[in-house]
């Protein structure tokens, strides 16, 4: 929003976004904010989160065979888990815990690399919570477990709240509107939602709501999800995205952990067994400032392929452009991309496509994909909906349509990718939406990249 020239963060307009009168707000009619607008600041500061970044993310097959679902690259230059933490540094939450067990290694290299300008001496930090058997001798059993096993490492922080968040979305969100929502409410538990299709809501865990905003009802992935009242065709779907008072939080854990036959999962058990004591809020998503309502959940190989497609539309739902919240990354240090020879049947060209640093398009086609960097694409090929992870070579006369292309692959000369749906199934793994995945294991390439 502008006000008198400038831009003000979300966090800062508390009277656009909580419900109810202020206490002691009085309005400055020169910036049109609340005097007090230091209150969203102080429930951040007031804040722990904690990035859920351990889970296995199957259902991106081959693509997280050796790193965890959250460092697996997205949108050319960026991890999945650089949406969450950006989040949370433009929201000035700037105590945060990423708690990991998966094949973590490509993640904590990540992070190490380019999260590591927080500041130490003021309070600031990202701490690796690795399973490590702190209560028990099990690994992290669920969410629920891997936040309770280190609630000793989170109290020493001594946070009044704490934002649990996963790793795996992409969307930008201010989380600070959502803390005052929550304190406004007065209840012991908030969680983020979003309306979604009923088609598509049993992927989710579905709520029901009443007028004040609290929730009556929670479902976990239901075979056949109620659609919402407000908002017919649509159903009222968790976030993943919750806000807790800490000391509830941790009687809550405690109990859970002595429930016999529990998972120990956040949307599995946690939440349901809240429900019916009436103090969980739902927090309606609705964006950015000016900006649609973006929430991907990318726990597919379709949906992985989908939204990085989305990025090559001419205006993108996701903006990544937008200088007011940049998202944040660690990625080498590299030339601009380069497209060399113009010569009929040998024309370096892309179109409609996301082209990274560092790739060279030499005399082939590039159309409405999207190149990570350090991409090379070679002579007479042709590359279409397809989404490239980086330091991939694809040798000349080369066909690739509608593929996953994994980190560090060389495709050899001549290979056809897209155009044999049989031929695709039999070398490599197929999607249900049609979308291949290559990797240098399938194509007998022994050496892994993370």
């Amino acid at each position: 929003m502008l006000v008198t020239g400038r831009y003000l963060p979300d966090t800062l307009l508390l009277a656009y976004y909580a419900p109810g009168p202020l206490n002691t707000a009085t309005v400055d009619p020169r910036m049109n904010i609340p005097e007090d607008s230091r209150f969203i600041s102080r429930l951040t500061r007031e804040t722990l989160a904690l990035v859920l970044a351990g889970g296995r993310g199957s259902r991106l097959k081959a693509l997280t065979r050796w790193r965890a679902k959250p460092a697996v690259p997205f949108g050319g230059t960026f991890r999945i888990i650089d949406f969450t933490l950006s989040n949370c540094i433009h929201s000035d939450i700037r105590r945060i815990g990423v708690v990991t067990q998966y094949k973590s290694h490509s993640l904590i290299r990540h992070l190490q690399r380019g999260w590591s300008f927080l500041r130490g001496e003021l309070g600031e930090c990202i701490e690796m919570l690795p399973a490590s058997q702190r209560r028990g001798e099990s690994w992290y059993a669920g969410t629920a477990d891997a936040v309770y096993q280190n609630f000793d490492i989170i109290m020493s922080h001594n946070p009044k709240y704490i934002l649990v968040l996963a790793g795996d979305h992409i969307y930008k969100m201010d989380y600070g509107p959502m803390l005052a929502y929550h304190a406004r409410q007065g209840v012991e538990m908030t969680v983020a939602c979003l309306p979604v299709a009923v088609e598509e809501a049993h992927a989710y865990g579905v709520m029901e709501a009443d007028d004040t905003g609290h929730v009556t009802a929670f479902h976990e992935k239901p075979a056949e999800p109620r659609e919402s009242a407000d908002t017919p065709g649509r159903a009222l779907c968790s976030m993943g995205l919750y806000v807790f008072n800490a000391e509830f939080l941790y009687s809550v854990l405690e109990a859970d952990a002595q429930t016999e036959h529990s998972s120990r999962d956040f949307g599995k058990d946690v939440i349901p067994s809240l429900i019916a004591a009436g103090n969980v809020a739902a927090f309606p998503f609705k964006g950015l400032e000016g900006q649609p309502a973006y929430w991907r959940d990318v726990g597919t190989v379709d949906a992985f392929w989908q939204a990085n497609m989305e990025l090559v539309d001419v205006t993108p739902e996701l903006n990544l452009y937008d200088e007011r919240w940049p998202i944040w990354t660690h990625q080498p240090q590299l030339p601009p991309a380069k497209f060399v020879f113009d010569d009929d049947g040998r024309r370096g060209m892309a179109v409609d496509s996301v082209i990274a640093g560092g790739c060279i398009v030499s005399g082939a086609a590039v159309r409405r994909s999207l190149l990570s960097y350090n991409v090379r694409v070679n002579s007479y090929s042709t590359l279409e909906q397809s989404v490239v992870l980086p330091e991939v070579e694809i040798g000349r006369h080369s066909r690739i349509k509608k593929a996953v292309i994994d980190k560090g692959c060389r495709l050899p000369e001549g290979t056809v990718i897209g155009e044999d749906p049989e031929a695709d199934a039999e070398r490599f793994w197929r999607s249900p939406g049609g979308v291949t995945v290559v990797t240098a294991e399938a194509l007998g390439q022994g050496r892994r990249r993370h």
